[in-house]
């Protein structure tokens, strides 16, 4: 039986393979960049939970992120885009179908990455925190 964390990001992995770009989860960058973009999920940090008693219950601010990268002659459109629709599915649907309390991304901070023998790459991590509570730091 997977975790309440687990199940949170294959949700997120889910609605990020919604969108027109690639969305992989916890992979390498490959070598070509779809022309859509890509969207590689990273699992992040759970970081400290504030803890309640009767009953115990764990609340974590889970610091996920989501590595956007695009390539090729219109990078900076098609950058503009992927960022959109990753804040649009997000805000579709807050809660991953109730599995979150909240969810919510942080704005991205672009740079521009030479490749040699090709087009840059025009990339950013988009951090995104999920608001969930759990009955066991494990589980």
């Amino acid at each position: 039986m997977p975790t309440i964390r687990e199940t949170i990001l294959t949700a997120l992995h889910a609605r990020l393979s919604e969108l027109p770009a690639t969305a992989l989860r916890g992979d390498v960058l490959p070598e070509r960049v779809p022309p859509d973009g890509l969207l590689i999920l990273r699992d992040g940090e759970p970081g400290e939970p504030e803890v309640t008693l009767s009953p115990v219950a764990y609340h974590y601010q889970h610091r996920a992120e989501i590595e956007a990268v695009v390539q090729g002659a219109d990078r900076d459109a098609t950058f503009d885009t992927v960022c959109a629709s990753v804040g649009a599915v997000l805000a579709a649907d807050r809660t991953l179908d109730g599995l979150c309390d909240w969810v919510e991304a942080e704005a991205p901070r672009p740079v521009d990455l030479p490749v040699e023998g090709a087009a840059s790459l025009k990339a950013a991590v988009i951090p995104v925190i999920l608001h969930y509570t759990t009955a066991d730091p494990l589980g």
